[in-house]
């Protein structure tokens, strides 16, 4: 890492750059963009505040990831969030309240955070804290969802509050989605699509890229059906093992380059489209983002953890604020010990360090 590698103009830039994009991806969409261009004024005030907080020696990352429940109606082959047992079938026990993640809400809103993913479980098993995250129009919630519980209620929603942003799970094409995540799943995700394109919604895609679809995923046939269905987003999510036995399947820094200069090639061709990568190219960013560098993680008990793949805390959101969390002993640690900008083979350095990271938190 360079030593005058600055996070915060990188944090800026990035964010400045997916509002551009999500512009352009929007144009013909004019409730879209009416709410971007007030978006991007809000954006532009968050990066001023993370600067100042920056001048004092504290920095606030522009992204969080918020897990609502722990709750799902599947059981994706390869969950990591059932295997670490962060999501399940009992009945869910000691989980934030709509009221306590409105005041998390409200948290980031003060400190300059400008993008909270709500992720799960299932997120939209919590319709409650969905409605809540409307109140907040000066941040994005893009919310990572299976797709198959969105219905009539949640599209009038989605199409009143355009700071929310659903953004459908895929595997590839339909026997692949279909062998992870139950049969007719597909058909449900491509139908739920449909009618928001019908409705002028803006949503996306989330497709986990490994070291065998990863050709599928940027083939020009596979991309020209999601856009043709009106898809404006499309993350491209790094596999992460949830345990020993999957490695092989992990990209490698060869597949990384090669996932790279396909989202370039595809952001040429497919101008009125967004292509994202997480956790992307970590060589221009410094290391890893995680532990409050550029996001962090709060489970749906309040724990804040460096990472979802990383399920680790030492603080509690109930408890302590947001500021708080990012100066945790575990997140300054995982942030001044080197771990976050060490070589890894691929996924996800915090869980290849894991034992490491199990000494910080317990030592």
């Amino acid at each position: 890492m360079k030593n005058d590698f600055d996070i915060q103009e990188y944090l800026s830039a990035g964010a400045d750059i997916i509002v551009k994009d999500a512009l352009h991806a929007s144009f013909k969409n004019s409730k879209e963009i009416r709410y971007l261009l007030k978006f991007s004024r809000h954006t532009k005030k968050a990066n001023d505040i993370r600067k100042k907080y920056a001048e004092n020696g504290q920095n606030i990352p522009a992204f969080l990831i918020a897990s609502i429940t722990s709750s799902c109606n599947l059981h994706c082959t390869g969950c990591y969030s059932r295997a670490n047992k962060a999501c399940s079938d009992d009945i869910p026990f000691n989980q934030l309240s709509s009221e306590e993640w409105e005041d998390i809400f409200r948290q980031a809103k003060e400190i300059g955070i400008s993008f909270i993913v709500l992720a799960g479980g299932e997120p939209m098993l919590r319709e409650d804290i969905i409605e809540t995250a409307c109140k907040y129009p000066e941040i994005l919630f893009p919310i990572f969802t299976n797709g198959t519980l969105l219905n009539e209620d949640y599209f009038n929603l989605l199409d009143e509050n355009r700071n929310l942003v659903p953004i459908l799970s895929l595997e590839g094409n339909e026997e692949i989605t279909n062998s992870r995540r139950g049969r007719g799943i597909y058909n449900k995700i491509i139908n739920s699509m449909d009618l928001m394109n019908n409705k002028d919604i803006i949503f996306g895609a989330s497709i986990t890229f490994t070291k065998g679809n990863l050709a599928l995923l940027v083939s020009d046939e596979f991309i020209e059906k999601l856009h043709d269905i009106g898809c404006k987003v499309i993350f491209f999510i790094e596999y992460v093992p949830v345990d020993g036995k999957n490695k092989d399947i992990v990209p490698n820094d060869e597949e990384r380059e090669i996932l790279l200069n396909e989202i370039e090639r595809l952001r040429k061709e497919y101008d009125d489209m967004l292509f994202l990568s997480f956790p992307g190219d970590e060589k221009t960013s410094g290391g890893c983002l995680a532990a409050g560098r550029g996001f962090f993680h709060i489970n749906s008990h309040g724990g804040a953890e460096p990472c979802p793949a990383s399920p680790y805390s030492d603080i509690n959101v109930k408890d302590n604020s947001l500021i708080d969390a990012l100066n945790s002993k575990l997140f300054k640690s995982l942030r001044e010990n080197g771990i976050l900008m060490d070589d890894h083979e691929g996924g996800c350095v915090l869980f290849e360090h894991k034992d490491e990271v199990e000494q910080l938190l317990n030592g």
